[in-house]
């Protein structure tokens, strides 16, 4: 004899089968959210702590898979390859989606084309910082001041980078266009010798990311000149924009979650609201503000839009340096 289906098991069904974030996710299997850089660095602890904020929304675990190299094109080229079920998801930063492109003779993926946006997560500024002693000597107190006496002095200033292609060589050479000056490019290997190298005086000033040069910002070693976010930075609230004295400058370090593309439209939009709703809990913002980074919730459209802006900025940037990684 059959029995009527009572409505509360039907009820209880509907609610279970809404905490699954599409059909694939019935059978438990976790998401794995691809990082391709190391463990331990900025991009991995944010996905780490945005990984932890969103399991329960999405209906079971998300598993961080660590898959750094080739200057994050491994891990990214795994993204892109992916199959598009909202299982495999993915890290896309500044240099695998903006820089690798124009920098790498060859490129495992089509940045512009192989990824489907899910939500910007975070902006990290860069600042302009003078070693602080060097800053006194020559009378430089702002940015102002930095131009005007590389153009009374053609050739004398010089700046360090962690390498040629860096966030930093970029930023200089923007910096050096657009404000009509000339100052000698020294690349280093790495971000913390050519740190080291403007606290000793060998250097003249760096684009530094914020995180790394905030301990000798306040501790007086170093002077921040301008942050390189189009608005004031709240780590950094009295340092203005590099936008201030030169219009539309902004070359900050950003980082998103993106799907292969081909994801079902469906899909993208559940982990888009997921995830927005977890960069816009209070303790995701105080996580992310211990690494000087921003959260930026965005929508699948905006990030989309915003990568293609990148993308299409740093190809003049990078040709402009005539850098190249073969």
């Amino acid at each position: 004899m059959s029995h009527p289906i009572t409505r509360r098991p039907v009820l209880s069904l509907l609610a279970a089968s809404a905490a699954l974030p599409f059909v694939a996710r019935a059978d438990n299997r976790p998401i794995r959210l691809m990082v391709p850089y190391a463990a331990g660095g900025p991009i991995d602890v944010t996905a780490r702590a945005l990984a932890e904020r969103a399991k329960d929304a999405l209906g079971g675990p998300i598993i961080i898979d660590n898959k750094p190299g080739a200057g994050g094109n491994i891990g990214a080229d795994m993204v892109a390859k992916a199959q598009p079920d909202g299982l495999t998801i993915g890290i896309a930063a500044t240099a695998t989606n903006a820089v690798n492109p124009w920098l790498y003779s060859r490129m495992p993926y089509n940045a512009a084309t192989d990824f489907a946006p899910i939500t910007q997560m975070v902006r990290v500024p860069n600042v302009l910082v003078m070693n602080a002693d060097t800053a006194q000597r020559l009378k430089i107190n702002s940015l102002k001041d930095l131009i005007a006496y590389a153009k009374a002095n053609p050739a004398k200033l010089n700046y360090g980078s962690g390498g040629n292609g860096s966030a930093g060589h970029l930023a200089g050479e923007m910096f050096k266009k657009a404000a009509g000056i000339f100052a000698v490019h020294i690349p280093y290997n790495g971000g913390n010798p050519a740190q080291l190298a403007l606290l000793s005086g060998q250097v003249d000033f760096n684009f530094d990311n914020l995180a790394t040069a905030a301990p000798n910002i306040r501790g007086g070693k170093l002077k921040a000149l301008a942050v390189t976010t189009l608005q004031r930075s709240p780590f950094l609230p009295d340092v203005p924009p590099v936008a201030d004295t030169l219009k539309g400058f902004s070359i900050d370090t950003w980082w998103g979650l993106v799907a292969p593309t081909g994801t079902p439209r469906d899909v993208l939009e559940r982990l888009n609201r997921v995830f927005v709703d977890a960069l816009n809990a209070p303790e995701t913002k105080s996580r992310f503000a211990a690494l000087f980074a921003e959260p930026v919730p965005t929508t699948p459209e905006q990030f989309g839009a915003f990568m293609k802006s990148e993308l299409a900025k740093y190809e003049q940037v990078v040709k402009a340096t005539g850098a190249k990684v073969d």
